[in-house]
């Protein structure tokens, strides 16, 4: 079985623990990072402060509504850059503002889902994204930085 570094970029501590209960339940060995703002995101990612020694991420999931810098500005660093460009970014967030959707594409999201107001449904897309983008696509490998 793969295992996968998931970067989970959400301020809320529900959503945070309904992610990991629902990455737990379906016995899938992944490694999971939790940053709380979009500062914290972009520190992580640019192995600055407290995360010199992490890895990088196969696969982002981040919300929009974010402190400090919102996903909309994490995701225009990430894709700017030559060494993240390529590490796939689900939004994962509670909007469904069709100009969310429009900049979160033209900024090359990797796709856009609007987060279910029930905790089944939300533990169902949960599982979606992990079947798809764990068990069924083939991931990039790390960069070499």
């Amino acid at each position: 079985m793969k295992s996968v570094h998931i970067l989970l970029v959400e301020d809320n501590d529900g959503d945070i623990f309904l992610t990991i209960e629902a990455l737990e339940e379906r016995r899938i060995i992944n490694k999971v990072s939790v940053v709380n703002d979009g500062k914290e995101a972009i520190d992580f990612l640019e192995k600055k402060g407290n995360y010199q020694d992490v890895e990088y991420p196969d696969l982002i999931v981040l919300d929009i509504n974010l402190p400090k810098k919102n996903g909309h500005e994490v995701l225009v660093h990430i894709k700017s850059s030559e060494i993240l460009k390529h590490i796939p970014v689900i939004m994962l967030t509670t909007s469904s503002s069709d100009l969310d959707i429009k900049t979160a594409y033209q900024n090359h999201a990797s796709c856009f889902i609007t987060k279910p107001v029930e905790a089944d449904d939300f533990l169902k897309v949960v599982a979606g994204i992990e079947n798809f983008w764990i068990n069924i696509v083939t991931l990039p490998s790390q960069p070499d930085k």
